[in-house]
């Protein structure tokens, strides 16, 4: 959903082009990354573990959400560079992701039609519900607007010391649903709407995400400053949040509810975790202050650096970030049904577990089954390689068309 604006010369337009090239760029590559942990969620590789190769296969794919919904902030204010409609454009938008997470998605990632006991509310569904909750906002100046965003970001961790008194009872609340979906995200597990359901489980809670989406769209300001500005704010940006997720992390102060020494000495009968791994291990659902520190700064720093960066391996990457929505409702069915094979051709058969809930809802995966991760990262390269074709098909049909629908895809 990127865009480019009216140039008033040629210099403003070579600027402009670079730096929502630089934008393309950067989410192309978190696409491809975060691919990697949807083929694992159906290889069996656990989330996430002491060894460093699981470790990293998982930790490197953090960095995809907080981009991609960043970003979706971005584009909304380049949106409204060259549109009057923003807020029915978000309304509707929204309203159609939150549609395409609970029907289409929910049969791409488990291949089964039992809805009933099973729903998830996944990173297209909060983006949706947080452009609903953008269309009200835009209405603010943008500077309002970035100060919500950065607030929410900031604050939200000030609950975690009063959590346990908070979840004594929550249950028992007649708006215990509402509170998880905004707040409590995965920790608070399946919420049941009704005596019949369906079990809805929030991987994604709404806060903080609503908060990086509104810093996301008041980052468009930045974006449009003359290139010296520009590229220093986003270097001082960066590197300060990093540096702030340093020293924040390190002295355990704020910004997360695990502290990595607990996990680094393995108590609470957890398996210990080498210190570097445990400092890394930020948590994700809901989403910590240090963890979007963690990954929001450096993305930002990057930004600067990529611009004007060209090259076969860039402008392959970037034809992935011009089309992140289409990348996204085809990479998981083709993921899906590449596992199908995987598993005809190691097993014999194709596993009964592939068609479960996945990838939240399913069992642990049967003996003998979990891939190995060359094998994991191999049908990752698959799926990067036959999702180019489609994605660049989509990327140079878009440049060439004006049609309303496209802003849907």
């Amino acid at each position: 959903m990127s865009a480019t604006l009216p140039a008033t010369s040629t210099a403003v337009n070579t600027t402009m082009t670079s730096r929502v090239g630089s934008i393309d760029l950067i989410r192309g590559a978190v696409m491809i990354l975060m691919a990697i942990d949807h083929v694992r969620v159906y290889s069996g590789v656990p989330p996430g573990g002491p060894t460093p190769g699981v470790f990293f296969t998982r930790w490197i794919t953090h960095f995809c959400a907080p981009a991609f919904i960043f970003f979706a902030g971005t584009s909304a204010f380049f949106y409204s560079r060259k549109h009057t409609d923003l807020s029915r454009f978000l309304l509707i938008r929204g309203a159609w992701l939150i549609f395409l997470e609970l029907t289409f998605l929910r049969v791409a990632w488990t291949f089964n039609f039992d809805f009933r006991h099973y729903e998830m509310a996944g990173v297209i569904w909060v983006i949706g519900v947080c452009m609903i909750l953008m269309a009200g906002l835009v209405k603010l100046p943008v500077a309002a607007v970035g100060t919500i965003g950065v607030a929410i970001i900031a604050a939200h961790n000030l609950m975690d010391s009063h959590m346990g008194k908070l979840l004594d009872g929550l249950d028992g609340n007649r708006l215990s649903g509402l509170w998880k979906i905004f707040y409590l995200g995965f920790f608070a597990g399946p919420i049941q709407f009704g005596s019949d359901g369906p079990n809805l489980i929030v991987l994604y809670s709404i806060i903080p995400w609503i908060g990086v989406m509104a810093a996301g769209y008041a980052f468009g300001k930045i974006l449009i400053l003359e290139p010296a500005q520009r590229k220093r704010l986003c270097l001082v940006i960066g590197l300060s949040a990093a540096a702030l997720f340093l020293v924040l992390r390190g002295f355990n102060w704020y910004g997360d509810p695990r502290p990595w020494h607990v996990a680094a000495q393995g108590r609470n009968g957890s398996p210990p975790m080498p210190a570097f791994l445990a400092f890394l291990n930020t948590a994700k659902y809901p989403a910590s202050l240090c963890f979007l520190l963690m990954t929001l700064g450096p993305i930002i720093a990057l930004i600067p650096l990529l611009e004007g960066l060209h090259g076969a391996l860039a402008h392959r990457i970037t034809v992935f970030g011009r089309v992140p929505f289409f990348f996204y409702m085809l990479h998981i069915p083709l993921i899906h049904a590449l596992a199908l094979v995987v598993s005809k051709i190691r097993l014999g058969v194709v596993s009964p577990w592939l068609f479960t809930n996945h990838p939240m809802g399913n069992p642990e995966p049967p003996e003998g089954y979990v891939w190995s991760l060359p094998i994991l990262y191999l049908i990752w390269g698959i799926t990067i390689g036959l999702l180019y074709f489609a994605c660049r098909w989509l990327a140079e049909f878009k440049a060439t068309r004006n049609d309303w629908w496209l802003k849907y895809l």
